[in-house]
């Protein structure tokens, strides 16, 4: 039971070294201690600041972001429809030099065809004048008294006569 109630020289040396080890702490430990506490509270309070502050140039640095995002896609819609206009412009333009060279080719064609064939009615004209002329001698060489025999004549000659 001695140690429920213990004797007045337990508690006097209890209080004693107690009171020598307060003192002791008040003096060299208590002031670093409360020190390092402050300054440990300062760095905390900093760091807390610079977080916030952080956080607000991460706000503002996601604004920006957004921002230029938006100004990219407008570039980029910019861009797109001016290559559609370029490509339309350049179908357009093929297309139109497409049919100037059709219609030219189609000319050349119609004009060569017009001298071709004035080139034959030439050569028929030609032939069908010598062919004329030749049968002409032929019924001016031979004198003959009678219409019927000279009709005859003729259809004999223009039957043999061979036509290119």
């Amino acid at each position: 039971m001695e140690l429920l109630n213990p004797g007045i020289g337990l508690l006097v040396w209890t209080l004693l070294a107690f009171l020598v080890v307060f003192f002791l702490l008040k003096s060299f430990a208590w002031k670093p201690i409360l020190a390092s506490l402050k300054e440990r509270e300062t760095g905390i309070a900093d760091a807390i600041a610079s977080a916030d502050k952080v956080k607000a140039e991460m706000a503002a640095l996601k604004n920006e972001n957004e921002a230029m995002m938006a100004k990219a896609r407008e570039e980029r819609a910019v861009m797109i429809k001016e290559a559609k206009e370029t490509a339309d412009k350049m179908v357009s333009d093929a297309k139109d030099k497409a049919k100037s060279e059709y219609d030219r080719i189609v000319a050349e064609a119609q004009s060569a065809i017009m001298q071709q064939k004035n080139a034959a009615l030439t050569d028929v004209k030609n032939q069908v004048g010598a062919l004329v002329i030749e049968v002409a001698e032929k019924v001016l060489s031979r004198e003959l008294s009678n219409k019927g025999d000279q009709e005859n004549y003729i259809k004999q000659l223009a039957e043999g006569v061979k036509l290119n």
